[in-house]
């Protein structure tokens, strides 16, 4: 059977993109100085202010406004030419304790929230990630690389990425459609920017996956003929927006849960890594080519009520023996997955650009604990 699938990216300077990477940058400052601190912050960008707002119970202090303006100088937005500018937005702060009724249950080492969570690994790409995803995130990333690395490029910071991939009896067999829109400076034609991104950024991103470029590739570059006015200036950014930018790009089940700005307790995060980290395991040991671990919590309760492997008739051995070996290996307590993973110490803002899987930087993506499911 014969199939395209699909996937987004987007850069580090979409309005959604940037809202996230200030939620965990306040995060991050937060844990550094108190790592029990419980956080859960909300950002939304619009034209011309940040408003961060969400739940917070530390012994730490931090300039938050002061986090929220570098944050978004370091992305790009520092002159109000390029459409919002870090140094003079206006900035809104209105945050709170967390409520002492889910402390209650979190205190105890329960979830902080019932919930479902998804991890997805397929030996499809050398990072165990499926491959239009993959190659998604690797051109906003090439993009976000040569806007830094030379600003007479005209690029601006907001841009995206669209990947199909013609699959064939459920494996990749080539690349099939790019797309990619980047906002740029005014002064470009769309034969310039078109060109620059060909040179820049796609065909440097191809280069490393030349097995799959069998054929003509349809590009979609800057489609509508100019991308000038972006980032907040063109669109309200809000933390959590792009779920599936986040994950596996479509190819796995979602369970709604956002990651950014939320501290380990929460398990729509470290659940979420922790279902990534225990698939990747799978996968490693051999148990299976592709495999989607699934797992359910219950608000006060410390272990998962659910935990399902699917394995897509890839499996090597029986589907119960591999969920066996999951469970006896892995502790997937809330407790248990911040010690496995050591989240309390992780710094997150570099998750919320180009996805929260496939960075070898990662503590979810090792793969040591593979052989203990052989």
């Amino acid at each position: 059977m014969t199939h395209i699938y699909t996937s987004e990216s987007v850069s580090e300077g979409h309005p959604d993109k940037v809202a996230d990477q200030i939620s965990d940058a306040i995060l991050d400052e937060i844990l550094a100085q108190d790592p029990n601190s419980r956080v859960a912050v909300e950002t939304m960008l619009a034209h011309g202010v940040a408003v961060v707002s969400g739940e917070v119970t530390t012994n730490a202090y931090v300039n938050v406004q002061d986090v929220i303006r570098q944050t978004i100088q370091s992305i790009g937005y520092n002159d109000t030419r390029v459409g919002f500018d870090g140094a003079s937005c206006g900035v809104l702060v209105a945050i709170q304790g967390q409520s002492p009724d889910i402390a209650m249950g979190v205190d105890t080492g329960g979830a902080g929230d019932q919930g479902m969570m998804f991890g997805m690994a397929t030996n499809e790409t050398p990072e165990l990630m499926p491959l239009p995803i993959s190659i998604a995130h690797a051109l906003t990333r090439k993009a976000a690389e040569a806007r830094h690395a030379d600003p007479k490029l005209g690029l601006r910071p907001d841009a995206k990425s669209q990947v199909s991939v013609i699959y064939e009896d459920g494996r990749p067999t080539r690349i099939d459609t790019i797309v990619v829109s980047h906002q740029h400076d005014e002064s470009l034609s769309l034969a310039e920017i078109q060109n620059r991104i060909q040179e820049v950024v796609i065909k440097p991103v191809l280069a490393d996956y030349q097995a799959f470029v069998d054929g003509a590739i349809t590009y979609h570059i800057n489609p509508t003929g100019r991308f000038v006015i972006g980032g907040p200036a063109g669109d309200t950014g809000l933390t959590g927006r792009k779920i599936i930018v986040d994950t596996y790009g479509g190819m796995c089940p979602h369970g709604g849960g956002a990651f950014s700005g939320k501290d380990p307790s929460k398990v729509d995060r470290s659940a979420a890594y922790m279902a990534r980290h225990i698939a990747k395991c799978i996968v490693t040991a051999g148990l299976a080519d592709r495999c989607v671990v699934g797992l359910a919590y219950a608000i006060g309760v410390a272990q998962p009520v659910s935990v399902n492997v699917e394995t897509f008739g890839t499996e090597k051995v029986s589907h119960d023996e591999i969920v066996q070996r999951v469970r006896k290996n892995f502790d997937m307590s809330p407790n248990g997955i911040i010690q496995h993973l050591g989240l309390k110490q992780h710094r997150y803002l570099p998750t919320a650009k180009n996805g929260h899987f496939g960075n070898p930087a990662f503590a979810w993506e090792r793969t040591d604990e593979a052989n203990a499911l052989k």
